[in-house]
């Protein structure tokens, strides 16, 4: 038996000739690729969290209902009254899920269509994929805001059932102006799901969430990731209750794990220490960006989230002067020709900023 032929009779074409989502080795290096919150939890909490991750029982499933976390979320995090949410295993679970149920059989007619502007969050499009749904991007203007012309266009003549608005995008930054997201989600009326992916709501100090009752197409999702969270993967999304039960169909009985929920609820009882990291960070943002500004060659983009993005003479050669100071960043240069010659620096504590300066500016200088 070949093995090839294996795999060539029994894997999906699509799923062959694509590549695995790589993650670079962080080891030992200043790591800023991954828009992670550099601080951890004040010591005087990690006896409590520990006792809390002691004492659950490992040995039986999660309660499928997730009650006491959801409660926690819709209590602390806007959720609007009579609104529930959902959780995934990340966000990225969550992208599958919408995907997997807005995609059409081949019995019901032509595939289904997701669009998202481009560059965006790179799981949109590699959900779309393994869900079997086409995937429409449409580029951003040179200045990096929403087309919204040809968004508008996009929407008439390819019908999506799902469109994804990152608020802030990432990689970019910015936040899309809210008028033109409204505009977005009234051209889908009740042909298409807008979703407003708010990862950097702590950092963007704006949302979507409270307006869920004005659009019964709108879902907003987000993450505990870039909150502070990354490790536990937990993510979470609400819509109107019976869309929301629609999608809850396709979520597996036990997402979550039981470690994953005690971790989040017991940071959820300390809300207050990861918002006031939030506001360390927002200000870090601030001085990091007015530092970078001063480089020579640098142009910098206004960032609502946790990390900027920058322009410089040469990405490639940049960012590889940067790897042989152990600072890892994210090139995305190549991703899309809007983004040529850009990095994106997850902004951080002020002594590891400070070593990325250094060594951009080493790097500049060569």
């Amino acid at each position: 038996m070949s093995l090839d032929s294996l795999i060539a009779n029994t894997i999906r074409q699509d799923v062959r000739s694509d590549h695995i989502y790589h993650v670079p080795d962080a080891s030992g290096f200043v790591k800023l690729d991954a828009m992670e919150n550099p601080y951890v939890l004040p010591s005087h909490l990690h006896h409590e969290l520990a006792n809390r991750i002691a004492s659950v029982a490992l040995n039986r499933y999660p309660v499928a209902s997730y009650e006491t976390i959801k409660q926690r979320i819709r209590a602390r995090l806007g959720v609007p009254a009579g609104y529930d949410v959902m959780l995934g295993n990340g966000s990225d679970e969550l992208i599958a899920i919408m995907a997997q149920a807005c995609a059409l059989q081949p019995a019901e007619g032509k595939r289904a269509v997701m669009m998202a502007p481009a560059p965006s969050f790179v799981m949109f499009q590699r959900s779309a994929m393994v869900a079997g749904m086409d995937f429409v991007g449409v580029p951003l203007k040179a200045d990096l805001t929403l087309d919204l012309p040809a968004m508008l266009a996009a929407i008439a003549q390819h019908k999506p059932a799902l469109v994804f608005l990152a608020y802030p995008n990432n990689p970019t930054g910015n936040l899309f102006d809210a008028g033109d997201i409204e505009q977005v989600i009234m051209a889908l009326g009740d042909k298409g799901l807008c979703v407003v992916d708010e990862a950097y709501e702590p950092f963007a100090q704006q949302s979507f969430m409270g307006r869920l009752p004005e659009f019964p197409n709108l879902i907003v999702m987000r993450t505990l990731s870039k909150l502070g969270l990354a490790g536990i993967r937990l993510g979470y999304m609400s819509c109107a209750p019976a869309l929301l039960e629609q999608f809850d169909k396709i979520r597996p009985p036990y997402n979550v794990n039981v470690l994953t929920q005690a971790a989040a609820e017991f940071c959820l009882d300390h809300l207050e220490v990861l918002n006031e990291q939030a506001a360390l960070l927002r200000q870090q943002r601030s001085e990091l960006s007015d530092a970078l500004a001063k480089l020579p060659g640098v142009n910098v983009f206004p960032s609502a989230a946790n990390f900027i993005l920058i322009r410089v003479p040469n990405a490639d050669t940049a960012h590889a002067a940067l790897l042989e100071r152990k600072v890892l960043i994210k090139n995305v240069g190549r991703m899309h020709n809007v983004l040529a010659n850009c990095l994106r620096i997850t902004v951080s504590t002020p002594e590891e900023n400070a070593i990325m300066l250094d060594g951009l500016k080493a790097a500049l200088a060569s």
